[in-house]
């Protein structure tokens, strides 16, 4: 009895055709460069900026009242009369410009105008978290495509023992060395692998997808990724990063911004207490002409200029100032609270971020560590086995400790970059001119 071979003649190399089409490419991609082409073309921070370019826009002075308004009208009013008398037409040009200037309003124009700058800020920093937000997503996606990779070229590599240790028994049962059971037990393994391989490079696609969309390009586009797979350990000082963090962490910033807008607010409610001064100037001209029947029309023009100072002032207004004073307070003490608590949880995260670091870097000393000796003992394992010094069942067993061996010390180099990433973005160190670059 003959096994079939199709399996190994046809699928390995479709196999290694597809994934080094994955590998190839059509240009080199490094981390900095995909950073690049989100800070470019990433749909949210182009929609961010936007919104920040919006804001200071309406940060100007006109806006906030300073300057007078100047208006002009012109109209033509024609009529026609009859009666029992006589019949009569008439036609009225008038012509007017005027002028209003608020030269008063309880500091509202001042007020005003610090809010829309406060605004324009607050556009930045949100801005900045998107910007934040995108950076933090594209570094874990590009090392998300390479521990893809990496798994990858291990699934290939125990899918490439179990298609040897296939051959092996079907050379053994042809020379009569083993049985059928042997040889069986041996295709359904490389089998298993071959899937767990075919698995994971549709995971390493939709990866690669994940990371075109994060960086705005097509979906099928394919990239040489040039950076390592690795991670450079660092020593952080918890006093430093909670310095870092309350000077830099960009919603927190955010959320000072706020508060100094419920400021602003309670200002421009004091300034309903006080008077309002406006200056109003103009000029109208009236020609009219009548024309009765059987006379003669008569003509007359009449210019008048004027320039009136108005002073208002609210009296009463049914307790609506002071309600409206009063809840302007109630906010700020709001947002002094949600301010407090941004704090305190922020303190948390990053003492549960400094510890995990930590810990991820005794884990992945300790997934080294048991790589290295399963690596060792698969290879004394493949020479036991070979001699027949060990069956297949404990030369798979001993196959499954190096797979999961390896896939652990690659999740914990991911994990590490991970935990880093984010002891980076809670202290604000991805962002630093970003809000002012615009």
């Amino acid at each position: 009895m003959r096994f079939n071979t199709l399996t190994r003649v046809i699928i390995i190399p479709a196999i290694i055709i597809s994934f080094s089409g994955i590998l190839r490419g059509q240009d080199s991609l490094s981390l900095e460069q995909a950073l690049e082409k989100s800070l470019e073309h990433n749909y949210g921070i182009r929609i961010s900026r936007s919104e920040a370019k919006i804001a200071g826009i309406n940060n100007n002075w006109g806006n906030a009242g300073r300057y007078p308004t100047i208006g002009f009208d012109i109209g033509s009013y024609n009529s026609y009369d009859i009666n029992n008398s006589a019949d009569y037409q008439s036609n009225r040009l008038s012509l007017s410009l005027g002028t209003r200037w608020t030269l008063f309003d309880g500091f509202r124009v001042k007020i005003t105008k610090d809010k829309l700058a406060e605004l324009e800020i607050l556009a930045k920093g949100r801005s900045a978290v998107v910007v934040e937000n995108s950076i933090q997503d594209v570094i874990l996606a590009y090392y998300n495509v390479l521990l893809n990779q990496e798994q990858l070229m291990l699934f290939e590599k125990i899918m490439t023992l179990s298609k040897d240790r296939y051959d092996f028994e079907q050379r053994r049962y042809e020379i009569g060395g083993t049985a059928s059971f042997s040889v069986l037990q041996a295709k359904n393994v490389f089998l298993n692998d071959t899937a767990l391989f075919l698995e994971q490079e549709v995971r390493l696609r939709s990866a690669i997808r994940n990371m075109n969309f994060l960086i705005g390009e097509e979906s099928s586009r394919e990239w040489l990724f040039s950076d390592k797979f690795e991670v450079q350990e660092h020593d952080y000082l918890l006093s430093d990063l909670s310095d870092k963090m309350i000077a830099d962490n960009k919603n927190l910033q955010n959320q000072y911004t706020d508060l100094i807008l419920q400021q602003e607010e309670i200002k421009l409610k004091k300034g309903n207490y006080y008077p309002g001064i406006d200056l109003t100037t103009g000029v109208n001209n009236n020609w009219a002409m009548m024309d009765r029947l059987g006379s003669a029309p008569t003509f007359n023009n009449n210019m008048n200029l004027y320039g009136n100072l108005i002073i208002s002032f609210d009296l009463y207004s049914g307790g609506n100032r002071n309600r409206a004073l009063e809840v302007a307070r109630v906010n700020e003490k709001i947002v002094l609270v949600e301010t407090e608590q941004m704090k305190h949880s922020l303190n948390n995260q990053l003492l549960n971020l400094h510890d995990s670091y930590y810990v991820l870097k005794a884990l992945k000393s300790v997934a080294e560590e048991s790589l290295e000796t399963a690596a060792i003992n698969l290879d004394i394992a493949g020479e036991k086995f070979r001699a027949g010094a060990i069956n297949s069942f404990n030369y798979r067993d001993i196959q499954l400790i190096y797979l999961n061996s390896a896939l652990q010390n690659l999740k914990s180099v991911f994990n590490l970059i991970q935990s880093e990433t984010s002891l980076i973005r809670i202290t604000g160190g991805f962002v630093k001119e970003e809000v002012s670059s615009y």
